[in-house]
């Protein structure tokens, strides 16, 4: 009964809609619709198999394996995994522009982590679980509703199992795909399923740069040489300015410092001390300004450190090394692509609004590719956390509205 229900809220639209659009009155489309609400428990069980495989950026290799073995199982072709580690299956349309699809194998976790999901009431629990399992499972849902309803497109839709979008990762999957991958020429639009409200639809790529600060000096016996500068009260100084920034809200512009590490015993001046900071904003000229600052504030931490230890006729040395940098972009609302996605969070019963997020969407939208980044359905929270959760009530939706920009797209193509 709640499918059938499901399947008459789908296609009683206004008649406004209907008039401009049939799409959800094929019987093609109807059938691969109740696959996916059919399959949610299925989905959510692959989407726990997929969270346990450990996963961490740069270590993805088991994960990808399993997700290769799985392409095969739902019906993708030519599957491979290329030289950047990313999960590559093909579904052929009538044309050899591509549409890609994708989500990311990696987990924003050091390797060693425990991936093991448990239970709790309505909520699941485990590191990355939603972040991307949730992305992975819906891949392999999609794929495998449009080869059980014989669903055929214009374009070809190429499925891809990504690595390293989080951390240091830096979209070195996606960068490899668009900029040096065999099949770059042909990649026309492109969607990453990397979160979960079906409302929310990632159209601005917020950019991102990423440091590492490295502070070198002397060292020394704590009570035997002191005086001497210290790498770790240095970073100290630099930190503190950063913790003192001011940023606006609007454009959304942050900062973190993320890890620190240095020293080598509590009885000895540190010789050298390292803080990776990460810094974003919405804007480009934004961006540009707070990694200005942060510039500054080593120059001025290091000054601080050395004047005030002058006496013992020692310094400390500071470097910067950009570490990671997601260019900063939008794909424009009047895009088809954007307004597909509108239609189907629309029409699979959802209130759709634009926004920011630093995703895999950002380095094709840098290309001037269409992208987008959409949510596979289910609640979530803790994200980036050992408590990271994820509810699945009406998760199939989220997935169904994917699926439905893609047919919508498509529909469109010339």
């Amino acid at each position: 009964m709640r499918l059938a229900l499901s399947l008459l809220a789908l296609v009683c639209l206004p008649l406004s809609v209907r008039a401009q659009d049939q799409l959800l009155q094929r019987d093609d489309v109807k059938k691969a619709l109740a696959y996916i609400e059919a399959s949610h428990e299925k989905t959510l069980a692959s989407q726990v198999t997929i969270a346990e495989i450990p996963a961490p950026t740069f270590h993805e290799g088991e994960r990808a394996k399993y997700m290769a073995t799985e392409f095969r199982r739902v019906g993708l072709s030519r599957v491979e995994i290329d030289k950047q580690g990313n999960v590559l299956g093909w579904r052929d349309g009538d044309m050899k522009d591509t549409f890609v699809l994708a989500a990311h194998l990696d987990i924003a976790f050091e390797p060693g982590v425990s991936t093991k999901v448990r239970k709790e009431g309505a909520r699941w629990f485990g590191p990355g679980l939603r972040d991307d399992s949730r992305g992975l499972a819906a891949l392999l849902a999609i794929a495998e509703a449009m080869n059980q309803a014989k669903l055929k497109t214009r374009q070809t839709i190429l499925f891809v199992a990504n690595v390293g979008e989080e951390g240091l990762g830096d979209l070195n999957g996606i960068r490899y795909l668009f900029k040096e991958g065999p099949y770059r020429a042909n990649l026309r639009e492109f969607i990453s399923m990397d979160q979960s409200d079906p409302a929310s639809i990632v159209t601005g790529g917020t950019g991102v740069k990423r440091y590492l600060v490295t502070v070198r000096g002397p060292g020394g016996h704590s009570y035997a040489a002191f005086g001497r500068p210290n790498a770790i009260h240095t970073a100290g100084r630099v930190i503190d300015q950063l913790a003192d920034m001011e940023v606006p809200k609007n454009p959304k512009t942050t900062f973190n410092v993320g890890r620190i590490s240095g020293g080598t015993s509590v009885n000895a001046i540190a010789e050298e001390c390292s803080f990776e900071v990460d810094l974003r904003s919405d804007d480009p000229g934004m961006l540009d300004k707070i990694e200005l600052k942060l510039l500054e504030a080593v120059r001025v931490g290091v000054e601080a450190e050395n004047k005030a230890r002058a006496e013992s006729k020692m310094s400390v040395k500071a470097e910067t090394k950009v570490i990671g940098d997601r260019p900063a972009g939008r794909t424009p609302d009047s895009n088809s692509l954007v307004q597909a996605a509108l239609w189907a969070a629309k029409a699979t019963g959802h209130t759709p609004e634009l926004a920011f997020s630093s995703t895999d969407s950002n380095l094709p939208i840098s290309l001037g590719v269409p992208a987008v980044t959409m949510g596979s359905g289910g609640k979530y929270g803790d994200q980036h956390s050992r408590t990271e959760w994820y509810e699945p009530e009406n998760a199939w939706k989220g997935t169904q509205s994917v699926l439905l920009t893609i047919l919508r797209f498509d529909s469109g193509v010339r």
